[in-house]
């Protein structure tokens, strides 16, 4: 049986009302900071510490991310959305549905665009 992914928020993108409004709808949702990631930590480091607990990661620091993807090639998924264009109930809705129509086991590797789910 597939496993509904578990997300976390980097620190780009790590707004408490997504963070909140995504717990409220019954997913596993983390946010930098947090007990096992510093607010000022890396994107590499927060990538690293995201695929340890099996979680993908959700970033608006595209260019960045698409690098990282390239280095680490086993992470837990990578899900890209640019900063503008986008407001907070869009963001909450595509995040809520990519979470809802995906497994965990499909976003291994994986880089995708938020765009997929609008």
């Amino acid at each position: 049986m597939p496993t509904q992914p578990s997300l976390h928020l980097d620190a780009d993108i790590s707004d408490r009302y997504l963070f909140r409004a995504l717990i409220e709808k019954g997913h596993d949702v983390t946010r930098t900071p947090n007990e096992w990631i510093a607010g000022n930590a890396s994107d590499e480091l927060q990538l690293l510490e995201a695929t340890r607990r099996g979680r993908i990661i959700l970033s608006h620091n595209v260019a960045d991310f698409f690098d990282l993807a390239k280095i680490h090639t086993n992470h837990a998924g990578i899900v890209v959305v640019p900063q503008i264009g986008w407001g907070l109930p869009q963001l909450i809705q595509a995040v809520d549905r990519m979470l809802t129509e995906t497994s965990a086991e499909e976003w291994i590797g994986q880089v995708r665009w938020l765009n997929q789910w609008r």
